[in-house]
This record gives C-alpha cells, structure tokens and sequence, in this order.
C-alpha cells in the first residue's frame, strides 16, 4: 500500500476524490474547497513531508479526509494509486516552465498517466484536466475581431518557433488527453484558466503571484505595452468543482473574468496601496497602445459560476502578499522617485 498522511483516514467510495498537485496554488483552493462539501480528497505530492505542503493539512476536514500520496507525475504505479477508489479526478499537477525538456514530456505523459489510471481504475466518473489559456491563444493569425473562446486553439508550430514551450506543453497534453480520454472511454471536462491571482493558502510564492509582485517592490520601473487576462483563483477552484458536478459538463472552459492593459493593472493597485513604488511610465510609449482581445466566459456562466471582479482579484493578490510576508510595508521601498519611475 502506497504512504499516505491522514490522521483519521476515511475511506468513503462515494465522494472520494484526486487532486494531482495538491499543494500548489489552484489546487490547494480546490482542495479546500472539496474538503468543505464533505469530498475525501487523495491528494498527490512529490514529497507529502516538504513544509511547502504543510498548508495543507492545516485545512478544515483535512485531519479526517485528506491523505497525501508520495506520486511523481512520470510515475504511472503512484499515480494509479492515488486514484485508485476514487470516482473523480482533478488533474491539476503541470511544470510551469519554458524549459522544454522540463515542460513537454512532464506534461503530456503525466497527463497520459493520470486518464490512463482513470480508466484502469474504474470507478472514475469524470477526470477535470486544468489547461491553460496558453492553449488558446498563442496564434498570431487570429484576427484581432476574433472573440476568444473554448473554439480557439494555440498554433503549435508558433508555440515552437518562439520557444513557448508552457504554451507547446499544455496545448499538446490537452489535445492528447482529449483523444486519449476518448479512446479509453474516461469522461473528460478540461479548464482553460487564463493568468491566476487572489490570495495565497501555500507558504511559497507562485509565478502569477510574481506578476503582481514586481509592481509593488519596484523591481519593474515601468509597464510592458500589453495585455493580459485575469481569474480569480476561488473562481478557478469553483470552476472545476462545478464542471464536475454538472452533469451536461462537456468539453473545454474558458475561465477569465477581464482582459487589461497593464496601464489598468498598475492605476488599479496604484489606487489601492498609492504609497507602493508602481510604476507610471509604459516602457513603449511610441507604438500604438495594445486593445485587450475579446473573449467570451459564457459556459461557465450558463453552468452557474459568478465571476469576481479583477480589481477584487488584484487588491487579494496584494493583501495576501503582505499578510504572507513577500511584501513589506510601503515606506520599506520609498526612494522619493518611484512616482516619476524610468
């Protein structure tokens, strides 16, 4: 029997559940979450002992209903095992990175193993694949009309050609667990969740948090003339504990609440913390500025997700930050010049 770490462990086949990466930053919300509708989570880990997990057993229900699995995604005997019993799966686990040979082979085959073990398990009823955006809309052809939805998908070969290897892994492990999933018969529902902020349950900073992060220290003394999209992480959680649940479910959904400019970022985390070193100056002031794309989140609002607004998602973010201990107090980073930055 595979090590796992639960107090009062309780075997439940009805609402026992698989969250692959359980610690990082969606899924420790999701695991939250479904320790608070009552599910019994299996929840897999490189090193269930690392303090970075710790978070996790301090979760409501988690001394009763949560065990963590020692599972390595490229490890199909202790993925297997963690799903084993279990009638949903939420296949959350990916590298973030632009090293391809830590990004695409990680992705696909842990992917492949995880709907492999569903199928051979048996008693799985749906697996929740989280994606990305970045299997949507790394396609340089789109016309800037186009409406961005769950139709759209990135252009591998662009992926590959300006070595956007977290795009090329994730859109390629989607389109093989789609096929996979249909060929092995395992009911598959994917999120495509597009740039993920909100507060921190894990100790560790995360990527998307870092996007934030470098506004508020002064690191980045000026903004990028770009646009990005932006969820909330409990938003991220309830999406996929709703694709679940919802039987009509199907296919992919995209998750975002807003797309801005990064000049909308900075005067929004300006007006909330004005005493930070945000940058005021757009580091490409001569091209014409960016137009956010469109897109369209109506799946998931026809499946009954009520979206948080982007300036509460940002305002969390910077909260979180500070009451975690990555941010200090403002005055820390007053140098008198970080209104006028360069």
């Amino acid at each position: 029997m595979p090590p796992f770490y639960s107090s009062h462990p309780v075997e439940n086949m009805a609402n026992k559940v698989c969250v692959t990466g359980a610690g990082g930053f969606i899924a420790s919300w999701l695991v939250k979450l479904l320790l608070e509708k009552g599910y019994t989570v299996h929840g897999t880990a490189r090193n269930p002992d690392d303090p970075k997990n710790c978070h996790l057993r301090e979760l409501e229900g988690a001394k009763e209903r949560l065990l963590l699995f020692k599972a390595n995604l490229l490890d199909y005997d202790a993925i297997f095992a963690a799903v084993d019993g279990c009638i949903g799966v939420f296949h959350t686990a990916s590298p973030v990175t632009d090293d391809p040979e830590q990004m695409v082979e990680p992705a696909l085959k842990g992917t492949k193993n995880v709907i492999t073990a569903a199928a051979e398990a048996g008693n799985v009823r749906r697996v929740v694949f989280t994606s990305s955006i970045g299997a949507v809309t790394m396609d340089p052809n789109r016309d800037p009309e186009t409406v961005v939805d769950e139709s759209c998908w990135s252009d591998l070969e662009f992926c590959k050609s300006t070595k956007n290897w977290y795009c090329y892994g994730k859109a390629v492990a989607e389109k093989a667990s789609t096929d996979l999933a249909a060929q092995l018969g395992v009911d598959l529902v994917v999120i495509n969740p597009v740039l993920v902020l909100g507060p921190l349950l894990q100790p560790t900073i995360n990527a998307s948090s870092i996007h934030v992060l470098k506004y508020m220290t002064g690191s980045a003394k000026t903004y990028v003339n770009s646009v990005q999209s932006y969820i909330h992480v409990q938003d991220v959680a309830a999406a996929h504990l709703l694709v679940f649940e919802s039987p009509e479910a199907n296919g992919r959904y995209l998750c975002a609440e807003s797309v801005l400019h990064r000049s909308d970022v900075v005067d929004v985390l300006g007006s909330f913390f004005p005493d930070y070193p945000i940058p005021t100056r757009c580091s490409d002031e001569v091209k014409p500025r960016v137009k956010p794309y469109k897109f369209s989140n109506k799946k998931l609002r026809d499946l009954g997700l009520k979206f948080t607004p982007v300036n509460q998602a940002l305002y969390d973010t910077v909260k979180s930050l500070q009451d975690k201990g990555h941010l200090g107090p403002a005055p820390a980073y007053k140098n008198g010049e970080h209104k006028t930055a360069i």
